[in-house]
C-alpha cells in the first residue's frame, strides 16, 4: 500500500493546494517500509498535475488536512482514495491508517480569496 501526505515540518499540512511537498509512504501493515518526499512546488493548485503525479508514484490513498471539491474530484478521476481532517505527525497518521484507525471527516476548504477550511 502506498499513501501520500501533505508534509510541512513532519506534520500533515492542512491546505492540500498550498502544500510544497508530501511524502509518500510505502506500507507493510503498520510498518513503514519505504518514504519518499516529493516536491510539488511546481505543481501547486494544478489538480490534474497533482493526481498525475501520486498516480505515476503508484499512491493509492491521499490522507490529508482539508482540500476543495475540484481537487477530490481530479484525485478520484486517477482512482485515488482522498481522505480528509487528519492532522499531526505525518508518520503517526499513516501508522493510523494502516491500522484502520482513520476515519475522513470530509473538510473540504473553500477557495475563496482567505483559502478558509470547514472543518
Amino acid at each position: 500500500m502506498r499513501i501520500a501526505l501533505p508534509t510541512e515540518n513532519g506534520r500533515v499540512n492542512q491546505h492540500f493546494g498550498r502544500s510544497r511537498e508530501f511524502v509518500i509512504f510505502e506500507m507493510d501493515g503498520e510498518q513503514i517500509r519505504n518514504r519518499e518526499t516529493v516536491s510539488t512546488a511546481s505543481l501547486q493548485h494544478n489538480h490534474e498535475g497533482l493526481a498525475e503525479l501520486f498516480k505515476n508514484k503508484g499512491v493509492d490513498t491521499l490522507i490529508l488536512g482539508g482540500i476543495g471539491p475540484r481537487a477530490v474530484e481530479a484525485l478520484q478521476q486517477y482512482g485515488i482514495r482522498v481522505l480528509t481532517g487528519a492532522s499531526g505527525g505525518v508518520e503517526e497518521v499513516a501508522r493510523a491508517y494502516a491500522r484502520g484507525d482513520l476515519v475522513s471527516r470530509d473538510v473540504l476548504c473553500d477557495h475563496g480569496h482567505d483559502h478558509s477550511c470547514n472543518h
